[in-house]
């Protein structure tokens, strides 16, 4: 499945008929089973229905940088970017990836 970061946005957890996906590095995951975290008032929700590459990254919840835009970041940055993946990739399942 295919969508544009204003689609993804449908998929933040507001509307708890629809599952709940964060994308990482463009692929999108299905986190609805972690809701506590990713659903609304949790700890992690203002990453879901987007991508948070660059706030999992700089370990940030700083709305500026939950995006998917990786330029200038660390060699330690990228690192713990991919670590967050092997993370997601072993607990949820990718649905899909964002287009522009």
């Amino acid at each position: 499945m295919d969508l544009t970061p204003q689609q993804l946005l449908q998929f933040n957890g507001s509307d708890p008929s629809k599952p709940i996906y964060v994308a990482i590095n463009g692929r999108i995951y299905d986190v609805t089973s972690g809701k506590s975290f990713y659903g609304p008032g949790g700890a992690y929700a203002m990453f879901a229905g987007k991508d948070a590459s660059r706030a999992l990254a700089k370990m940030s919840k700083n709305e500026e940088d939950v995006c998917a835009d990786l330029d200038g970041l660390s060699e330690k940055e990228m690192g713990v970017l991919n670590d967050w993946v092997k993370k997601f990739e072993a607990k949820y399942p990718v649905v899909g990836r964002v287009v522009s």
